[in-house]
């Protein structure tokens, strides 16, 4: 197994955001974390990424324990984590921004490789790569975000909410994206708060609720989970 958490609990301060949460990221594919605002979802991912401390529990990535490591120290062991919100570097070009996600990276030549690669996937951001990148509307900015991750080269890819607040002819784009990203070998945990676009792309999902796994399934089987329908689904 790629990743596991085992029984991982997150408080902040008294606020106890994540109780007993354990799931496994195989290696390929794509798990889809979905729920409502403040299930837990986004501190799932922060945990993963060692931005938020674990209250008790364990992670391991690759057979080695994680959670006591910081947070450049896993972005080092290969996974790479989209935020929530995009939070790009506004005053920085879109150039800048992408070698950002290089910055633990020594192999010069192959970073200027991804580079090239990531301007071919996204002809959009090689276009406007010397432009601020406060500049871009919202989908080219997730394209960003996203591109800056794969910069670290990443053997696991964290992605929270890729499609909030993006027009929906830009939300197929974003999911195409997510699927080619995986199809060339890096495994995705996909958090989104739009049900049927993660259960449409996932092989596994979990769904959280008020800080609690309440199911776990295929997620074929999941989006036909009357539950799952009637709460997150709008059926």
């Amino acid at each position: 197994m790629l990743l596991e958490m085992r029984d991982v609990s997150v408080n902040y301060g008294k606020v106890s955001a994540m109780r007993n949460i354990t799931l496994s990221v195989p290696e390929g594919g794509i798990v889809t974390i979905i729920g409502g605002n403040g299930a837990g979802k986004t501190t799932c991912l922060r945990a993963i990424s060692g931005l938020a401390r674990l209250s008790s529990g364990e992670i391991w990535f690759q057979g080695e324990r994680i959670d006591t490591l910081s947070p450049d120290r896993i972005v080092g062991r290969g996974i790479a984590h989209v935020p929530e919100g995009r939070r790009i570097f506004k005053d920085m070009t879109v150039e800048e921004n992408l070698r950002t996600g290089a910055f633990l990276r020594r192999d010069a030549e192959a970073v200027e490789q991804d580079l090239e690669g990531v301007f071919k996937r996204f002809p959009r951001l090689r276009e406007r790569r010397t432009q601020r990148a406060q500049t871009m509307s919202g989908g080219e900015q997730q394209m960003l975000a996203i591109g800056r991750a794969l910069m670290a080269k990443p053997k696991l890819l964290l992605m929270d909410e890729p499609s909030m607040g993006l027009a929906p002819v830009i939300v197929e784009e974003i999911a195409r994206i997510i699927e080619d990203i995986n199809a060339q070998g890096v495994p995705v945990v996909l958090v989104e708060q739009n049900a049927e676009l993660a259960l449409e792309l996932a092989d596994h999902a979990y769904v959280l609720e008020t800080g609690n796994m309440a199911l776990e399934g295929p997620a074929s089987e999941l989006h036909d989970n009357e539950h799952v329908r009637a709460a997150y689904l709008g059926v």
